[in-house]
């Protein structure tokens, strides 16, 4: 709520108010956060009785007045806001101020990286604590005396640009950052050689592939950082990490002016995680790592399962499930009990009557 109001009080500060038939313009008032605050109503004289505004809210009873005068004691940030002051009996509004409660900036954290050597190089800044109001920063680039053009970035508001005014060079720059704002200033200064600050992008489109027939290889690829203007001329090194997920432990591998790799001790089976980072060959510091990427060598593919279904078909005879070495014989019609039992004792009851006969 705090944050929307005061929003509200800097569109209100920016309009230009008309009253009574005269145009006034609410003026700003910075003051430091913890401190006492005076506001005077204009120009009126010390026995002037007068009241007073924020927000359009009459002021609550704990703040002094003393005649044309508010007084604010230890402010904070919500004091922020319009205050307006009337002069009695009649209520004229006499005057409109606008109230801004902050502290002056401390020194700015300064970095500088050339990622684009040898073109040139960019400085980036901040301010460690809040300031609660508009700061404004100056930049003065400095290398063999002489002061360097600096270009504002587009897109980050606290970041600049220098060209490197010649390539090799052992003279040391030195930049000098200062904060601005209604309450003080404050400055840093970075000085460096030109070989310290150039750190490569990460690389780029990073791909692992698993290798045919090969159940501990991975081949890994890579593109230069398209940053990088020219990589013949200034060539890179890379150094590839990677890891099974299942363990902690990294293991790495640095490749002179390649971008390729075959990982020969992978883990069968087990999934890898694969980064890449950049560094000149012969100045400068490692890039950060790139974007991860996954990978699991080549499993090979488990040989199908057949199964035999016995199927009808029509004018065929089924065999015994038994195997024979024989052709299947004919089928015998079905023969009862009792006629297997006299086809059984035939032979002997004929024997036996040619015996008594004799």
């Amino acid at each position: 709520f705090g944050s929307a109001l005061t929003l509200i009080c800097i569109l209100l500060c920016r309009a230009v108010c008309v009253w009574g038939g005269g145009g006034l313009f609410a003026r700003n008032q910075y003051e430091r956060r913890g401190s006492d605050v005076t506001m005077q109503c204009g120009s009126l004289e010390s026995d002037a009785s007068v009241s007073w505004k924020v927000n359009g809210t009459d002021i609550e009873a704990q703040h002094q007045l003393n005649g044309p005068k508010l007084i604010l004691t230890q402010v904070d940030l919500d004091h922020n806001g319009l205050y307006s002051c009337f002069q009695n009996p009649h209520g004229e509004r006499r005057d409109t101020i606008f109230l801004h409660i902050g502290i002056p900036p401390q020194e700015p954290k300064v970095t500088c990286r050339s990622n684009t050597y040898p073109k040139g190089f960019y400085c980036s800044w901040h301010l460690t604590h809040p300031t609660y109001i508009p700061s404004s920063f100056e930049v003065d680039v400095q290398h063999n005396q002489h002061s360097l053009y600096v270009q504002k970035d587009p897109v980050h508001k606290n970041r600049c640009h220098v060209q490197f005014p010649e390539v090799f060079s052992s003279s040391l720059y030195k930049v000098n950052v200062t904060a601005v704002n209604a309450l003080g200033k404050a400055s840093s200064t970075l000085s460096f050689e030109e070989s310290s600050i150039v750190k490569p992008d990460p690389p780029e489109r990073v791909t692992a592939s698993p290798i045919r027939l090969n159940p501990r290889r991975l081949e890994v690829s890579w593109h230069s950082p398209a940053t990088w203007p020219d990589i013949d001329a200034f060539p890179l090194k890379y150094f590839l990490r990677y890891r099974p997920l299942i363990h902690d432990r990294w293991q790495h591998v640095e490749l002179l002016d390649s971008t390729s790799h075959t990982i020969t001790d992978a883990y069968a089976g087990k999934e890898y995680i694969i980064q890449i980072a950049a560094k000149d060959t012969e100045i400068g510091t490692w890039s950060d790592w790139s974007v991860a990427v996954h990978a699991t060598p080549w499993i090979e593919d488990p040989l199908p399962i057949t199964t035999t279904t016995e199927v009808d078909f029509p004018n065929e005879t089924k065999t015994s499930p038994i195997p024979s070495s024989k052709a299947p014989q004919k089928a015998e019609p079905p023969v009862g009990r009792a006629a297997r039992a006299v086809t059984f004792f035939s032979p002997l009851l004929l024997g036996m009557m040619l015996l008594f006969m004799w």
